[in-house]
C-alpha cells in the first residue's frame, strides 16, 4: 500500500470507524474499551481525527484506534481498514482469553466453522441480563428477538454477553458478534469468532419482500432490531464508508429492483453529521433513498423507537 492510500485510511471519520468498532458516540464521547469505564471517558478530536481517553491515556489516531480495540498489528489493521472485513476474534465463543494472539496469517487462512456455532441459535436461550436488556431497556417485540435468534452466553470469567447472528440472504450463518452486556472488566465489548463476516445484518428478510414494498436502512443492530420492532422491514450496515466492495454491490443489486417498480428505500440517519455523511454516501449507491427526519431530541431511531413506546 503507497502513502497515499495509507493517509485515505488516516483521513477516514474516526468517530464512523468507532461506530464500526462498537463504540457508541454521543457529542463526541464514548465508553472506553480500554478499562472498567462507566462514564464516557473516551473523546473524540474531529478536527484532527484522534482519540484520547482522558482516564487511562489511551490515545492515538484512525489506524491506532483499530490496532488496540481489535488487538491487531498495524499491518492487519491497515488490511481491516481497507477492505471492511470483520476482525479476527480476541477469544473463542465460550473460551477463556487468549493470553497470546495467533499469527495474522493462520488467522486469514481460517474459515468460519457455521456448524460449530449453528447449535447455539438453534434453541436460542437468554439470561436474565440479556432478557432485561432486549425487553426492559430495549422494549424489543419478543418476535422479533426470536426472528433475529439472539442468544446469551457466560464466559469463564462470569462477563455475560449476547449472541447476534449474520446471516446471508439466503439464511445460511456467516458470522457472530458477541456484545458484553455485563462483567468482563476491562476486555473489549465486542468479540467475533474466526471467520466472521458481520457486514450488512439481517439479510434474510430479503425473502420477505414484495412487490413495492419499503425496505428501511439502519445504522448498527440496535436501530435494525427497533426498526424491526415497529413493525417495518429493515437490514443494518455498520457504516458507507467501510462497506466491502461485495456489499456494495449487494445494495446495488437491490437499488435495480427499484427500476422496475420494485422496492423503496428508506432511512432515517443519525442527528449527527456522520449519520448525514452515511446517508449521502449510500445515496450514492442508491439514488432513491428517502431521507426520513428524526423528532428533535432523538439521536437515532431506537431512541425514537423508545420514546415511542413510553
Amino acid at each position: 500500500m503507497d502513502r497515499l492510500e495509507l493517509q485515505k485510511l488516516r483521513d477516514l471519520p474516526i468517530e464512523e470507524v468507532a461506530g464500526r468498532l462498537g463504540l457508541r458516540v454521543t457529542r463526541h464521547k464514548a465508553l472506553c474499551p480500554f478499562h472498567a469505564d462507566h462514564h464516557p471517558s473516551l473523546s473524540f478530536d474531529a478536527r484532527r481525527n484522534t482519540f484520547r481517553c482522558f482516564v487511562c491515556d489511551a490515545h492515538g489516531g484512525v489506524i491506532d484506534l483499530v490496532m488496540r480495540c481489535l488487538n491487531l498489528d498495524f499491518k492487519e489493521a491497515v488490511r481491516w481498514l481497507s477492505e471492511g472485513e470483520a476482525p479476527p476474534p480476541q477469544a473463542p465463543i465460550g473460551a477463556a482469553e487468549r493470553t497470546s494472539r495467533q499469527p495474522a496469517a493462520d488467522t486469514r487462512r481460517t474459515a468460519f466453522s457455521a456448524s460449530r456455532y449453528e447449535p447455539y441459535f438453534q434453541n436460542p436461550t437468554l439470561s436474565e441480563t440479556a432478557r432485561h436488556f432486549l425487553f426492559d431497556e430495549r422494549k424489543l417485540d419478543p418476535r422479533v428477538v426470536r426472528w433475529c435468534q439472539l442468544s446469551s452466553w457466560q464466559d469463564r470469567q462470569g462477563a455475560e454477553w449476547l449472541q447476534i447472528p449474520y446471516r446471508d440472504a439466503d439464511g445460511r450463518l456467516v458470522g457472530i458478534q458477541s456484545r458484553r452486556l455485563k462483567g468482563g472488566g476491562d476486555t473489549p465489548r465486542f468479540r467475533f469468532p474466526q471467520g466472521s463476516i458481520c457486514s450488512i445484518y439481517n439479510l434474510p428478510v430479503l425473502a420477505r419482500l414484495k412487490e413495492h414494498d419499503e425496505l428501511w436502512i439502519t445504522e448498527g443492530c440496535s436501530d435494525c432490531w427497533a426498526m424491526l420492532s415497529s413493525g417495518r422491514r429493515a437490514i443494518a450496515i455498520p457504516s458507507a464508508t467501510l462497506l466491502s466492495p461485495r456489499d456494495k454491490e449487494l445494495l446495488r443489486l437491490l437499488c435495480a429492483l427499484t427500476d422496475n417498480g420494485g422496492l423503496s428505500f428508506h432511512m432515517y440517519p443519525d442527528q449527527d453529521l456522520p449519520g448525514e455523511r452515511l446517508f449521502l454516501q449510500l445515496r450514492d449507491i442508491i439514488p432513491s433513498l428517502q431521507h426520513h427526519q428524526l423528532p428533535p431530541g432523538c439521536k437515532d431511531f431506537a431512541e425514537h423507537y423508545l420514546r415511542q413506546r413510553s
